[in-house]
C-alpha cells in the first residue's frame, strides 16, 4: 500500500515523475509532463535509474563503472533538464537512484509523497510498448499512482495540443 499523496495540501505541488533513459520514447514523455507541471503549477521531477548489476567484478573495476555510470545518469538528465528549462521555463527536480528501475520507482514514489503521476511514453516497437509499461499496467499489476502514457504517435504538437 502506498502511503497518502500529499500534492493537494497546503503547502504541497503535485509532482509529475518521468523516467529518463536512452530510449527514443523518453523525450515525449519530458515534454508531456512538462507542459503539464506548467500548465498545473506542478513539478517535473526527472528520474535516472542506474541498473545496479552491471557493477558486479572483481576491485575496483566495478566501482569506475560505477561511476561512469553515475557521470553518464547525470549528464543525460542534465540534458533533457536543459531542454525543460529553455522550453518550458520551470526548473525540474533531478533524480539519480542505482538499483531495478521498477522497485527504484516504487521505493521514490513511497518517499516522495508529492509524486502523482508517473508520464511514460510507448514505444513504437513491434516488441510492444516497452518493459516499464508492461511492469506496471501488466495483468494483476498494483501500481501507486496513476501512470499517463503517451502513444507512440504523438509528436510534440500534438503533446502540446492536448496538455
Amino acid at each position: 500500500m502506498v502511503s497518502k499523496r500529499l500534492s493537494r495540501e497546503d503547502g504541497h505541488r503535485r509532482k509529475f515523475l518521468v523516467i529518463i533513459d536512452d530510449t527514443p520514447e523518453c523525450g515525449r514523455a519530458v515534454t508531456y509532463a512538462a507542459h503539464r507541471a506548467k500548465n498545473t503549477n506542478g513539478v517535473l521531477v526527472l528520474l535516472y535509474v542506474v541498473d545496479s548489476t552491471d557493477f558486479q567484478h572483481f576491485l575496483g573495476v566495478g566501482e569506475i563503472m560505477r561511476t561512469e555510470s553515475q557521470e553518464r545518469a547525470r549528464a543525460t538528465l542534465e540534458k533533457y533538464a536543459l531542454n525543460v528549462r529553455e522550453k518550458h521555463g520551470i526548473e525540474p527536480e533531478l533524480i539519480v537512484r542505482e538499483g531495478e528501475k521498477t522497485e527504484e520507482l516504487r521505493i521514490l514514489i513511497e518517499e516522495d509523497q508529492d509524486i502523482a503521476i508517473l508520464v511514460l511514453a510507448a514505444s513504437s516497437s513491434k516488441e510492444g510498448p516497452g518493459p516499464l509499461i508492461q511492469s506496471i499496467t501488466g495483468r494483476g499489476s498494483t501500481f501507486p499512482i496513476p501512470a499517463t502514457i503517451i502513444p507512440a504517435n504523438l509528436l510534440d504538437e500534438d503533446i502540446e495540443a492536448v496538455t
